[in-house]
């Protein structure tokens, strides 16, 4: 619960509905598994991403964009969302719907993280 975007209920969810972080060898494969990655097209050792699978665990997917909608309503309250971060970089260049899902994209591997190696989210030092 000390990521931001995640609450108690969400926090719950992972606990019961996420299995166990063993299963996944790094972050990106437990946010394919909920299906917050885009599709790839690759062939030739040439790489294409496509749009987002929406392939796997639907209800934690559906959190997880909920909570990340919920940190950029709320840019002016969480450190990380601040001007000139990744976050505001992003919602000033991109479509809303896809910074949401790239937020719940990293919000996914940061819980992966906690979940396989113990520990408390710290957030990252603002640059300036």
């Amino acid at each position: 619960m000390t990521i931001p975007g995640i609450g108690p209920l969400i926090a719950t969810a992972f606990a019961t509905l996420a299995p166990a972080a063993e299963t996944f060898h790094k972050g990106r494969d437990f946010a394919a598994w909920l299906g917050l990655v885009p599709r790839q097209h690759s062939t030739g050792g040439k790489q294409r991403l496509g749009a987002t699978t929406k392939m796997g665990e639907r209800s934690l997917r559906r959190l997880l964009i909920i909570g990340a909608n919920s940190v950029i309503i709320k840019r002016n309250v969480h450190a990380g969302a601040k001007h000139g971060t990744w976050l505001s970089d992003m919602v000033g260049r991109k479509p809303t719907m896809l910074v949401r899902v790239a937020l719940a994209n990293k919000m996914a591997r940061i819980v992966w993280a906690l979940m396989a190696r113990g520990g408390v989210y710290k957030a990252p030092a603002p640059t300036m």
